[in-house]
């Protein structure tokens, strides 16, 4: 019977989709921000963290379809630390992401916030297995 429930949920669209990237959020943000200099996870006393924060900027990571809510955490953040605000758009679907980033563009520009692309080809992984 909860098969049946299920795929009927399913069916119906009252199940969101597992949702699969190629890395994780954190795996971007990791990377990105190591090579910037930042620090990731920065708390802040109301229990929110921004993803990255330099010596400039207050970044939010997001992937593309997200693009609209990674505009207003980034300008809460830089409100939060008096930086200026920027966004990284993670971009796993080539062509199909870019709508998106012209529409982040497109509010960037009025709101001066910075905009950085990352893709799954920037991201190094180094897994050590114990093998040399």
């Amino acid at each position: 019977m909860k098969k049946i429930v299920v795929l009927l949920l399913v069916s119906l669209g009252f199940v969101a989709p597992v949702s699969s990237h190629v890395y994780r959020e954190k795996d971007y943000q990791n990377q990105w921000c190591s090579a910037n200099n930042g620090k990731t996870e920065v708390r802040f006393s109301d229990r929110t963290r921004v993803d990255c924060l330099t010596d400039e900027y207050a970044i939010e990571f997001d992937f593309a379809y997200k693009w609209a809510e990674a505009i207003g955490q980034s300008l809460y953040y830089a409100s939060c630390t008096g930086k200026q605000a920027g966004v990284v758009l993670i971009m796993e679907n080539g062509q199909k992401d870019v709508k998106y980033l012209i529409r982040l563009k497109n509010v960037a520009e009025k709101y001066k916030i910075k905009v950085w692309t990352i893709t799954p080809q920037d991201v190094t992984t180094v897994r050590n297995c114990g093998n040399s």
